[in-house]
C-alpha cells in the first residue's frame, strides 16, 4: 500500500478545541463520503494532544513546534491513487475536500507527503 501524510497546522482564529471538532465531526465524515470516490482503503486522524511531553521533546532535540495533527490516508498502490484522481467523481471529491479543509487548516504551514511503510515491530 502507499500512504498520505498529511502533517496538519490548524487555522489561527480557531481554538484547539474547535479545531479538533471540526476535523473529526465535521471532515472526517466527509472524507468517509468520498473514500470510494478517491478509492481510498484507510483514513485515521491522530490529534495532538500531552502539550507538556511535545514539549519536552521538542527542547530536548531543538525542533519546531508540534503540528496540530496528522493525517493518513491508505491506498492499494499509487495507480488506485491515480485513478481516483482521474476521474470526474475523483476530482470533484478532491475539490471538495480542499474546500472543506481551508475551514480549519492553515495550508500554508502544513506539510504532505507520499510514504512507504517500513515496520520495524509490532510487540
Amino acid at each position: 500500500m502507499i500512504k498520505l501524510v498529511f502533517c496538519v497546522r490548524k487555522r489561527a482564529d480557531l481554538s484547539t478545541e474547535q479545531f479538533q471538532q471540526y476535523w473529526l465531526k465535521q471532515h472526517g465524515p466527509l472524507v468517509r463520503g468520498f473514500a470510494k470516490a478517491i478509492r481510498a482503503r484507510k483514513y485515521i486522524q491522530s490529534h495532538t494532544t500531552a502539550a507538556e511531553l511535545n514539549e519536552i521533546f521538542r527542547q530536548s532535540r531543538d525542533l519546531a513546534p508540534a503540528y496540530d495533527g496528522i493525517t493518513e490516508v491508505w491506498w492499494d498502490d499509487a495507480e488506485a491513487l491515480k485513478a481516483g484522481m482521474a476521474t470526474e467523481e475523483g476530482q470533484a471529491a478532491h475539490r471538495a475536500l480542499l474546500e472543506d479543509e481551508k475551514k480549519f487548516i492553515d495550508l500554508k504551514q502544513s506539510r504532505v507527503f507520499m510514504t512507504d511503510e517500513h515496520l520495524i515491530f509490532d510487540l
